[in-house]
């Protein structure tokens, strides 16, 4: 039966790809004339509020509704993406009524998660979503093959935003004069930037880009992985094909995929050869199995054939009808060394070819990491693999350069200086935490205070490996199976059993390779004494089942009540894992075969349930498929090594409650130091999750221009990592951060002093504002928000105190990095008048529970609750000073929110002020308030200040960089010696 109203709305729809428009008018214009009362919104009211699950015309307007939500660029709107605000303009301009709206947003409420965050040069305006429709036949199949994978509306069109903000600052395919843009996409481990890429490289061929190159991981393995991705999703059966009948078995010799089990279900169908379809087709240079070869067939393979000869092949009669050429290779310095020969062999045509380079993983091999000590003078040394990736931008000057990282700090020290490096010149782009993923905040209590409690995360999921825990290996085995167990169970049970296909479990102890053997060894044995099929074995799962997983299991999943109820899932999960032989694989090794294991071919392997130990070659790049248990032990000094480390990162749908990480806590390093490797984790996480703040704060325009360009972003990262400079002794950043502008935003610094005598030259400098505090507690309230239905108090002294008394405290405080607070105090310091005036300051000291306090007198002030708190592993900046609950309550005064306890004017800042005192117990704390006197030299006047929202003039900048030599504003380096 058709559907009239599905196909009114359709055709209404189709006709807005600029956006919104008048629904009725449109609708009265496109409607059959014997169907008008289809026209009627009453209808299309009615429908939407009886509608079941998937119905079609629910599902249509889902689309749309979501992809003007999210929409980066409206014209047709002010209001920014994914607000109510913009929902609003949308149905303004549908003229759609009260009822119609209530009833369409109850059906598709506002996707409100963040999207990307760009930092760029200001782009141009050459790739408009009008250009990106016009020619969108690869980026319309793979977004339908991302809808039947269950891909939802808003995830669809986060990825639509977030490629097409990459594609449109390339540059146009069909310029005249020639220019390579150089970019880097940050996003998480293992949080999906290859769909990222994919959806990028589906746009730009669209576009008119007709060669890529995806630099695919350092092994076959990874190359592998990365050539069938793009194949199944983006390439598709017709070009791998190429004319070759499927139904022929003679015909399919030779052709890639016909022993993949998702051949060709799963790959993409463009309905015929995309050339006969108004399209182009793609001819893969590399295969699954084959990385790029020098072959004559290679080289005619490249050579690119113009329909009008007298004019070049960017200009768009040619581009828009000739094939594109993609090709996935290892970054192998034979296999790159063969591509740059056959692209020499090319000739001028190379400098009329629109091509993409995309480095996966582009802070692995491709950085030049040679010492500027040892370089020639006026010579860049270069490492095997930058020197060619540097080749190949020199001989294809319309290539972009398009880098892949999880290590956002990774490739924004290439020397920027170097023309004919990778320096992310043009734009870096933060991919957004993608929805159902598990990462940082899933494994770290970032916002505790309190470091002798266990937060939720820890308790969920970490399991620490002390000295007196033993090494909890067998546990760790025994959870590996037991969780086999339990994803069995729910996929018994009504839960969708895809992403229980594979089960691992990942054993990181050692980079040695003599090392793994003699640790499988050790599990293999482990594992076959470990007496499953004896009631000793039952009952130690069975305590696990009761004591862990039924303690933290998901409401929304299926967990057995009973262990009886899981045994017969344990025989088969066991079963599972031991097929083959034996339920480990040693991954490592220098060599493509000793990666060549049937049973870590994930694509073509129907079940891994394996315990995977190895190294390095499982800590970058390869994805470890079902990984539920990790095993972590490895001990390194290098930050962006011990990130790319974090497999236990990514989506578990299904089973994220059944994730564990056992994690050395107290790990031997050298004689008679120990390391936490879980908080040496979490510094590094609090690092680049305080960069991706700060980025996402900054990227706002103002008056249209770019507020931090990434040339600026190495003295904004330096902030961070103290130790960064330039690569060459004779060279200096030439932006220098001076102003960070906070109107509304918490200020909490954090590198306080370590030598006792600073400490007490700093607390000394608080004593005037000391004077000036109640004896008389406060209570504050907190109304019930997101995070509790339930109203929270808290007691405190306060006291005000007028600008220019505090300016003359900060302004005399010793800091461990006083570089770090700086550009916060030039800005504070102008709240006097010169930037916006501030009359005075709140000042809240919290006190702690009754139960927990520990009070005393500082010089001779009224008694003040001390709090404990522990720097950062390896550093010597604490974590979080100010609990939530207290920063909530000042944050709420300072947005003007009823707070009859105490009322702040609009011209009034808040802080909050602690008397910190440094260590891991009570005891410590004691010990420095004895007789309840605190000693000046062991308390830490710490804050985090709160300036009032009218603390900022009128061009909203939040950052003021300046140039050291003036002379040279726009380069990026200058000569150290430069006046």
């Amino acid at each position: 039966m058709t559907d009239h109203l599905l196909n009114l709305h359709g055709d209404v729809l189709a006709a807005m790809r600029r956006g919104p428009k008048h629904f009725t008018k449109l609708a009265f214009v496109l409607s059959e004339a014997d169907e008008p009362a289809d026209t009627e919104l009453s209808h299309f009211r009615d429908r939407i509020i009886a509608a079941g699950p998937g119905d079609e015309l629910t599902a249509l307007w889902h689309r749309t509704l979501t992809s003007w939500d999210l929409a980066e660029q409206a014209d047709w709107s002010t209001a920014p993406p994914r607000t109510d605000e913009r929902r609003v303009d949308t149905y303004t301009r549908l003229g759609f009524g009260a009822d119609l709206r209530k009833a369409l947003d109850h059906a598709v409420p506002v996707f409100k998660e963040p999207g990307p965050t760009i930092i760029s040069r200001t782009p141009t305006s050459w790739y408009s979503r009008d250009t990106a429709a016009a020619r969108s036949f690869y980026w319309n199949s793979y977004e339908q093959l991302l809808r039947r994978k269950g891909w939802s509306d808003a995830a669809v069109s986060s990825l639509d935003e977030a490629s097409h903000a990459v594609v449109e600052r390339l540059a146009d395919p069909t310029r005249d004069d020639a220019y390579g843009a150089r970019g880097l996409v940050v996003g998480y481990v293992q949080s999906g930037k290859t769909a990222n890429f994919t959806g990028v490289t589906a746009k730009a061929i669209d576009a008119g880009y007709r060669l890529v190159i995806v630099l695919g991981g350092t092994l076959n393995l990874l190359r592998g992985q990365t050539q069938r991705r793009l194949d199944m999703e983006l390439i598709g059966q017709e070009n791998i094909l190429r004319g070759a009948d499927p139904s022929d078995p003679d015909a399919l010799i030779d052709i890639d995929y016909q022993d993949d089990e998702d051949w060709p279900a799963k790959f993409v169908s463009h309905g015929g050869r995309p050339s006969t379809r108004g399209a182009f087709d793609i001819e893969r240079l590399t295969t699954r199995d084959d990385d790029y070869k020098s072959l004559a067939t290679g080289i005619r393979a490249l050579e690119f054939d113009k329909q009008v000869r007298t004019q070049p092949l960017h200009a768009p009669d040619n581009l828009h009808r000739a094939a594109a050429r993609v090709m996935v290779v290892k970054k192998n310095k034979s296999v790159l060394a063969k591509l740059i020969k056959d692209l020499k062999k090319i000739g001028p045509l190379l400098s009329e070819i629109p091509a993409l380079i995309i480095d996966d993983e582009s802070d692995q091999a491709s950085v030049n990491t040679t010492d500027p000590k040892k370089w020639e003078e006026g010579k860049v040394a270069r490492t095997a693999i930058n020197s060619q990736i540097s080749q190949l931008l020199g001989l294809l000057p319309r290539a972009q350069y398009v880098g892949y990282t999880a290590t956002p700090f990774a490739n924004v020290f290439v020397d920027p200086g170097d023309g004919e490096d990778i320096f992310p010149r043009d734009f870096l782009i933060s991919l957004p935490r993608p929805t159902g993923y598990m990462g940082v905040q899933d494994f770290h209590d970032l916002d505790r205070t309190d470091d002798s409690a266990t937060g939720t995360a820890e308790e969920s999921h970490i399991r620490g490996i002390y000295e007196d825990t033993g090494d909890r290996l067998q546990e760790a085995l025994d959870v590996f199976l037991l969780t086999g167990a339990l994803k069995l169970y729910r996929a018994a049970n009504g839960v969708p059993d895809g992403p229980f296909r594979h089960h691992t479990m990942l054993v990181h102890e050692s980079v040695r390779m003599a090392e793994h053997a003699a640790l499988a060894l050790r599990i293999s044995s482990l594992w076959h004494e470990a007496a499953y099929t004896s009631q000793e074995g039952h009952d130690r799962l069975s305590d696990l089942l009761s004591s862990d997983f039924q303690r933290f299991a998901d409401d929304g999943l299926p967990t057995p009540t009973s262990y009886e109820d899981l045994k017969p899932h344990v025989f088969r999960a066991r079963q599972l894992i031991n097929s083959g032989g034996t339920p480990v694989i040693v991954v490592n090794g220098d060599t493509e075969r000793d990666y060549a294991q049937p049973d870590l071919d994930f694509d073509r392997t129907p079940n891994v349930w394996k315990i995977l130990v190895g190294g390095t070659k499982l800590s970058r790049g390869f994805t470890v498929e079902g990984l539920t248990v990790t095993y972590y032990r490895r001990k390194t000094q290098q930050a962006d090594t011990l990130m790319q480390m974090g497999r236990w990162f990514g989506f578990r749908p299904g089973y994220r409650d059944l994730v564990r990480l056992y994690i050395g806590r107290e790990e031997p390093m050298g004689r008679a130091k120990t390391v936490d490797l879980y908080e040496a984790f979490e510094a590094i996480c609090r690092d680049e999750e305080t960069f991706r703040a700060q980025l996402t704060r900054y990227a706002a325009l103002v008056d249209g221009k770019p507020q931090v360009t990434p040339a600026q972003i190495p003295p904004l990262v330096s902030q961070h990592l103290s130790w960064i400079k330039p690569s060459a002794r004779n060279k200096m950043f030439n932006a220098e951060l001076v102003e960070i502008r906070s109107p509304g935003q918490p200020i909490e610094p954090a590198s306080y002093p370590t030598d006792a005598n600073a400490i007490r030259r700093n607390t000394e400098r608080w004593r005037p504002l000391l004077d000036t505090f109640g004896a008389v507690p406060v209570t504050l309230t907190n109304p019930p928000d997101n995070t509790s239905s339930l109203a929270r108090t808290f007691a405190a002294l306060t006291a005000n105190v007028p600008h220019s008394e505090l300016m003359s405290v900060l302004s005399g405080l010793e800091w461990e990095r006083p570089e770090l607070f700086r550009p916060h105090l030039t800005y504070l310091a102008q709240l006097d008048g010169k930037l916006a005036k501030v009359d005075d300051w709140l000042v809240i000291a919290p006190q702690l529970s009754r139960s927990s306090r520990i009070e005393a007198s500082i010089l001779g002030s009224s008694p003040f609750s001390l709090v404990r708190r522990s720097r950062q592993a390896g550093k010597t900046a604490f974590g979080r000073i100010a609990s939530m609950e207290h920063r909530t309550a000042a944050l709420r005064m300072i947005d003007g929110a009823d707070t009859p306890e105490l009322s702040v004017s609009p011209a009034t800042g808040v802080i909050l002020l602690y008397p910190v005192v440094e260590g891991r117990s009570d005891a410590e704390t004691h010990a420095a308030a004895a007789q309840g006197v605190a000693d000046p030299s062991k308390t830490i006047m710490a804050f985090t200040l709160i300036p009032p929202i009218s603390a900022t003039d009128s061009t909203r900048r939040l950052l003021r960089f300046q140039a050291k030599d003036s002379r040279h504003a726009n380069e990026i380096f200058v000569e150290a010696t430069s006046p």
